[in-house]
């Protein structure tokens, strides 16, 4: 699922994580503990639990550490991990320390990232899920899915010019069948899975090969045309399949 370069960085930042804080436990999920991880273009999505809230020393020493591994390892930009203390991880939506997209924030480990971790985290130290996570409820888990379309994800509609990059395209198509996945019939999916379910749901084939061959394949030159028409056909899309997911799966159970 991984390759020596992902093993090795993995190794390295769980051994130097030890010394920093009072860890407990560090797990992956997303990608890299669901079987679809590419080298080189997935996230490595971790969570490492700690003792105790961490000090303001720690926090600038966990910092440190991480920038070091970006300027000296190979796929370590792409490393995000959070910091939640077993104290507070009861509530789904406290906001931990976590680093990401290379810098240190504040975010929840949501319901989705809490049943990947049940359903199939790899653990890399310390004791399982199980044993310190609060399981998620389905309801718990389709609430969220819904609140996150409604609330971040239709606004964004609302912005065309994010939807000529890239990230956009492929998160917006991608997360869209993975909730709609979700909400039918409780599964989380790989990214893999979900292009298969943006095909059955009428998304235009000429998007879903274009996020294929970024993920999976070698994509080829684009031009300003290609962009601009993309951006169009994925918020036409997205707008009409956002509300009838939304529509369909919004009830609590």
């Amino acid at each position: 699922m991984t390759d020596p370069n992902t093993e090795q960085l993995i190794e390295r930042f769980v051994g130097a994580l030890r010394p920093v804080v009072p860890l407990i436990s560090v797990w992956a999920h997303g990608s890299l503990a669901g079987g679809d991880y590419q080298p080189g273009r997935s996230d490595l999505d971790l969570i490492a639990v700690v003792g105790r809230p961490c000090t303001e020393a720690e926090e600038r020493r966990l910092g440190e550490l991480h920038q070091a591994l970006v300027g000296g390892v190979a796929c370590a930009s792409k490393l995000h991990c959070g910091y939640p203390a077993v104290t507070e991880v009861d509530d789904p939506g406290h906001r931990h320390l976590t680093w990401a997209h290379e810098e240190l924030m504040r975010r929840p480990v949501t319901p989705v990232t809490r049943r990947e971790l049940h359903d199939f985290g790899r653990v890399l130290y310390g004791p399982p899920p199980a044993g310190v996570l609060p399981p998620v409820t389905d309801g718990q888990l389709a609430d969220f899915v819904v609140q996150d379309l409604e609330n971040f994800w239709l606004p964004a509609l609302d912005h065309p010019e994010w939807w000529t990059r890239d990230i956009w395209i492929d998160l917006g198509l991608l997360t869209l069948a993975r909730a709609a996945t979700t909400l039918r019939d409780g599964r989380l999916i790989t990214k893999a899975d979900a292009l298969g379910v943006l095909t059955e749901m009428g998304a235009p084939a000429d998007v879903v090969e274009d996020i294929r061959q970024r993920r999976y394949g070698v994509p080829a030159p684009v031009t300003e045309q290609w962009i601009t028409r993309r951006a169009e056909l994925a918020l036409t899309f997205l707008r009409s399949g956002i509300r009838q997911v939304v529509l369909n799966g919004g009830v609590s159970r």
